[in-house]
């Protein structure tokens, strides 16, 4: 599959299909990435938070020394997780030294809740009655003055993750620059299409993660699915990958199996019958959000009042 690409309001353009990095055990992740850049996949969706970059990292080493790509044909995204808030400088110098790369294409805010930094764990601290440790007098508006200040040279462009549209709205009132992208949990059964057309309107790309749903999700035998598999003559993955491009987003992909992260490059186009048919998923079955990290904080989601 050639490359398709979207533009981005910063004038730069993502990848549509990345791999993602996100569950990928050790061991297993830079074999992965390795054989998707060998593929021709140039979008990779790491996190700090992940806990694996250093091994996505080798990854990217091996990659430029053997001749599989160069540095300048690949697009890299990670985030800044929670306990970095205050320190946006110092979580991205964390991550590029990680990922073994003088800079990143995009760096994201990870979910628009501070977390101690000085707290019991440097990625998950806890009280001691077992919540997470959250610094409840800072704003994410702060973290993304502190994100706007980053130097262009190594973070190349700047966008958030997990926002509903009352925090975008927040943010983009003392913001000096728009995010490029707002990464999301998206698929038929959360389409967030309160979501989407905001960004739409604001120019912010959307980038869906969980594109399948969960593991083992039902949408792989839901009949709007299956029927529109089978006009095309693909797989349910096949569809609810395309669904996305079809809306305009980038997604992201995960598998550690090369023949998985190979099927998910097939990308097909849609029609609007084909959309409006997948579009009855959530009608009928209700929205279904398989990521919400215990944070104790209302982010906006209207499924999550």
């Amino acid at each position: 599959m050639a490359t398709t690409y979207l533009p981005l309001n910063t004038g730069d353009k993502i990848p549509a299909l990345g791999l993602g990095t996100w569950q990928s055990a050790p061991g297993e992740v830079k074999k992965a990435v390795l054989t998707a850049l060998k593929l021709g996949y140039r979008h990779i969706d790491c996190a700090y938070c992940y806990g694996n970059e250093d091994e996505v990292g080798e990854a990217f080493e091996e990659a430029f020394s053997s001749g599989i790509c160069k540095r300048e044909d690949i697009w890299v995204t990670t985030k800044l997780w929670c306990t970095y808030h205050s320190r946006a400088e110092v979580g991205l110098e964390k991550s590029l030294k990680a990922l073994r790369l003088q800079y990143v294409d995009l760096y994201l805010v990870h979910w628009p809740v501070a977390m101690n930094p000085e707290g019991n764990d440097d990625r998950f601290p806890k009280l001691p009655d077992g919540s997470r440790d959250l610094v409840k007098d800072w704003s994410h508006t702060q973290t993304w003055k502190l994100m706007e200040k980053l130097p262009k040279s190594k973070a190349r462009n700047i966008g958030v993750c997990n926002y509903s549209v009352p925090f975008l709205q927040e943010l983009l009132k003392t913001a000096t620059t728009t995010p490029a992208v707002n990464q999301i949990e998206n698929h038929p059964l959360l389409p967030q299409q309160e979501i989407v057309d905001f960004c739409t309107e604001h120019k912010i790309n959307i980038t869906a993660y969980s594109p399948l749903g969960s593991t083992g999700s039902p949408l792989f035998k839901n009949d709007e699915v299956l029927e529109v598999a089978k006009a095309h003559d693909v797989t349910a993955g096949t569809v609810l990958l395309s669904y996305h491009v079809a809306r305009g987003s980038s997604v992201l992909a995960k598998s550690v199996t090369e023949s998985r992260i190979k099927e998910n490059m097939k990308i097909i186009e849609l029609s609007k019958t084909d959309m409006d048919k997948l579009d009855q998923i959530h009608k009928k079955n209700g929205v279904t959000r398989y990521v919400y990290p215990e944070f104790g904080v209302k982010f906006g989601f209207p499924d999550k009042p």
